[in-house]
């Protein structure tokens, strides 16, 4: 899918395939789920503007590759499908490109999808194409972790995290961008468990979260880069569950669970650490003796 890209109010990118993706996955849980509210990260605001018009019709060219009848107007509304309320006691939430600049470096990205009931994540899916070979993770509440490849028999593994317990000894995944988290603090606290910096990576998207719970990482670090930021929803719910599921350990910040209940933002944390479990007691006590986040 192309890689067009038109800059949203908050000067982050959206593309062809971030919209494309979210119209056919929004269509298809209407068909599945046709009760169900679905809150996802675009809209189809800026293609309904005349300057946009190429891009529109790149959009439609593509969704027609899979569904042939498509309209335009049919494309815009399965994208606008994605906003929906997230006051209702049971949706879904979608990133349909999580991680678009690392999609557009050709680095790593995901498709994110989760079903939220009574503020908790049920169900959750993962796709990373740039992940190994490319690998499908998901997860259901209470049921355990899996993943596959993409590309091959379609086989499932369930996934743990590490059983790393000696911190120094620990591997940390963060984001590429810096004003996703915190790098200066991260550097930090790193130094402050006696982690070195050549056990760091940076990668784009929820595929950090993967990494950790197939026990490729043991440190998952999201640290605040600015007061009275609230992270998205979607930017989380998949992959905290399968992290969750794999035996790991999601919280803010101050060791809070993440609370799904509060509308499209997490407006009750702030930042998210997501360890192997073992580890995830330290992590939060180094941040509060550093008063990161304060």
């Amino acid at each position: 899918m192309g890689y067009a890209v038109l800059e949203k109010s908050d000067h982050s990118p959206v593309t062809v395939a971030d919209y494309g993706s979210q119209a056919l996955i929004c269509r298809m849980l209407r068909e599945a789920f046709p009760g169900d509210s679905i809150v996802a990260e675009e809209d189809a605001a800026a293609l309904r503007e005349p300057s946009q018009r190429r891009t529109a019709a790149m959009v439609l060219r593509h969704i027609r590759d899979v569904r042939k009848a498509a309209s335009l107007l049919d494309a815009l509304q399965w994208i606008d499908f994605g906003q929906g309320h997230p006051d209702k006691s049971r949706f879904w939430t979608l990133d349909p490109i999580d991680g678009t600049k690392g999609f557009l470096r050709g680095q790593q990205y995901a498709i994110a999808l989760a079903l939220i009931e009574d503020g908790e994540v049920r169900t959750a899916a993962l796709a990373c194409p740039n992940l190994g070979a490319g690998l499908m993770l998901g997860a259901e509440r209470g049921k355990g972790a899996w993943c596959q490849a993409l590309h091959g028999d379609g086989a499932q593994q369930r996934i743990r995290a590490s059983a790393t317990k000696e911190i120094t000894q620990a591997r940390i995944c963060e984001s590429v961008e810096a004003g996703h988290s915190a790098h200066g603090d991260a550097h930090r606290l790193a130094q402050h468990l006696g982690i070195g910096a050549e056990a760091s990576v940076r990668l784009d998207s929820q595929a950090k979260y993967a990494v950790v719970a197939r026990g490729e990482a043991d440190i998952y670090l999201r640290l605040p880069t600015r007061p009275g930021y609230q992270e998205r929803i979607w930017d989380h719910a998949a992959g905290s569950l399968i992290l969750a599921e794999a035996r790991g350990v999601v919280t803010d910040i101050y060791g809070n669970a993440l609370d799904f209940s509060k509308g499209r933002t997490l407006v009750h944390n702030k930042g998210v650490v997501a360890t192997n479990g073992w580890l995830h007691a330290a992590v939060v006590k180094a941040i509060a003796d550093l008063g990161i986040g304060t």
